[in-house]
C-alpha cells in the first residue's frame, strides 16, 4: 500500500468519525460525492441539508429548536447567523423568526430556498465568531455586531428592545459598548443616541 493511499484512508476514516460532515470537508479529504451517496444508501450517513450529512452511528446532539437553523447555516458557504435568528439565539428578542437569517459575503449569488433570508454584507469577518449549539460549532456574529445589525435589518422597535435586554442587569450576553460603536462606524449604522439611552 503506497503512502498516498494510506494518507487518503486516514483522511476518510477521520472524516467518517465525525458526527456531522459537510460536502466541502469531504472534498478536502478526497472523498468524492459518489462515495457520500454510497454511504447514504448503506445507512452510514444521512443527508439532512444541501451538502450536509450526519453520521447515523453517532449523530450530532443539537437542541431540536435549533436543528434546522444549524443545518441550513452550515450548508451555506461562508454563511453566518445574523438578524432575528442571532437575536433569538442570544435571548434578546421574543420575536419568532419566520426565516433563517444568514449573512453571506456581498458578492455571493442569491440562491432561492424556502425559510431562508440571505443578507449580503461587505465585511463578513467583522465580529464573526462561533457558538456551540449542542455539540456543533456554528458561525454567528458576536452580540455586539448582532445588535448593531439589528438597527439595519429589523425595525427600530425590535432593535431597541434587544439593546435594552442586552444591557439589562443579569444579561447573559452583556455587550462591550466601545466595540459596538466601532462596529457601527465600520458598518455605517447610527446607534450613538440609542446606546447612550441604555448605558447612562
Amino acid at each position: 500500500m503506497d503512502q498516498a493511499h494510506t494518507i487518503n484512508n486516514r483522511k476518510r476514516d477521520a472524516l467518517m468519525a465525525k458526527s456531522l460532515i459537510t460536502a466541502k470537508e469531504a472534498r478536502l479529504a478526497g472523498v468524492p460525492n459518489s462515495l457520500l451517496d454510497y454511504y447514504c444508501k448503506t445507512g452510514s450517513l444521512s443527508k439532512v441539508g444541501r451538502g450536509i450529512y450526519i453520521n447515523t452511528k453517532h449523530a450530532p446532539q443539537i437542541d431540536f429548536e435549533w436543528e434546522d437553523l444549524v443545518y441550513t447555516t452550515l450548508s451555506i458557504s461562508n454563511g453566518v447567523i445574523t438578524g432575528i435568528s442571532a437575536l433569538a439565539i442570544y435571548g434578546l428578542t421574543e420575536e419568532v423568526a419566520r426565516f433563517y437569517w444568514i449573512a453571506v459575503p456581498n458578492a455571493t449569488s442569491k440562491g432561492d430556498r424556502p425559510n431562508l433570508k440571505l443578507v449580503r454584507v461587505r465585511n463578513i469577518e467583522l465580529g464573526r465568531t462561533t457558538i456551540k449549539m449542542g455539540d456543533v460549532d456554528v458561525p454567528i456574529f458576536d452580540v455586539e455586531r448582532t445588535l448593531v445589525e439589528a438597527f439595519r435589518l429589523t425595525s427600530v422597535e425590535t432593535a431597541i428592545k434587544a439593546l435594552k435586554a442586552a444591557f439589562a442587569p443579569g444579561s447573559k450576553h452583556k455587550p462591550d459598548a466601545k466595540k459596538m460603536l466601532e462596529y457601527a462606524r465600520n458598518l455605517h449604522v447610527k446607534i450613538d443616541s440609542y446606546l447612550m439611552m441604555v448605558t447612562t
